[in-house]
């Protein structure tokens, strides 16, 4: 199943493959807008990787970092997928931080000037 340590495959192949998106034209778009990094730096969907390289992607309002292990030019069972990474992503944060966090009613509007100092004084701007 996974190539030889050596071999090179395209950065949106490998991300579809490894069932990083279920997609190979989302991937490749993610990779276009930016949402996935090569070593650091954004590339084209074209882009080469190899066993050893970090990729981080942005996924669902979630930083994810992978360093590939394998690579593999058709899609492959998620089993063997998850050979082809580590995963070194940051924990989620807890629920209580997402849960505490303020909420705005859809269709309240605008935030009036008094909401907006009350915000800023809780993001402790002012």
């Amino acid at each position: 199943m996974a190539q030889s340590e050596g071999d090179a495959v395209r950065i949106d192949v490998w991300l579809w493959a490894a069932r990083i998106f279920k997609t190979r034209s989302q991937s490749a778009a993610a990779v276009r807008a930016g949402h996935a990094k090569l070593n650091g730096q954004a590339v084209k969907p074209s882009a080469e990787v190899v066993p050893g390289d970090e990729v981080r992607v942005w996924k669902n309002h979630h930083n994810y970092i992978f360093e590939v292990t394998g690579t593999v030019k058709k899609r492959v069972g998620a089993p063997v997928a998850r050979t082809l990474y580590i995963d070194k992503s940051p924990p989620p944060p807890p629920r209580e931080v997402l849960a505490s966090m303020p909420v705005r009613e859809r269709g309240a509007g605008r935030p009036t000037k008094k909401d907006r100092r009350a915000l800023d004084r809780l993001r402790g701007h002012h």
